[in-house]
């Protein structure tokens, strides 16, 4: 199964953060890393008060369910020293499983669609270059993107 996979990061070395976080995935078994877009840098949404993020978007194909892919996610970030304080503060890592192709969850610990992912432009706007008709494992998204206020958003590279 396929997994579009959001990351972002506002502590110390955000590049290396996300470089380093996408790489460990190509180390989970049965898993690897098919694509990812470029490195954004974005305003930080809710908590107005921190740092940048650098924030991307990747794909990925697993053997693994998909609440198997969040223990990925949320072990990656552990293994980083994600520390969860303030609600949309600062954090050295997030990973968020956006969606996954075929299939619509909806459990206490997972929904995918990811709820809030139509509302950032920092997911929008990568997942848009990684699929550039606007629609993803037959979902329609682009036309989300028109309704979203602010939230500045610059391609790094």
């Amino acid at each position: 199964m396929k997994y579009i996979i959001g990351i972002g990061t506002n502590i110390g070395d955000r590049e290396k953060n996300i470089t380093e976080a996408i790489n460990a995935f190509d180390l989970v078994p049965h898993t690897k890393v098919l694509r990812k877009s470029a490195l954004y840098e974005t305003e930080p949404v809710g908590y107005a008060d921190q740092q940048n993020f650098y924030n991307a978007c990747f794909e990925i194909e697993s053997d693994l369910e998909a609440n198997e892919i969040l223990g990925v996610c949320l072990g990656i970030e552990a293994g980083f020293g994600r520390v969860r304080e303030i609600k949309n503060g600062p954090r050295i890592l997030d990973l968020d499983v956006i969606l996954a192709e075929n299939e619509k969850i909806d459990t206490a610990n997972l929904t995918v669609p990811h709820p809030r992912y139509t509302e950032r432009r920092f997911v929008m706007i990568p997942l848009l270059e990684l699929f550039p008709d606007g629609t993803a494992y037959g979902i329609k998204f682009s036309h989300h993107l028109l309704g979203i206020k602010g939230q500045a958003i610059r391609e790094l590279r």
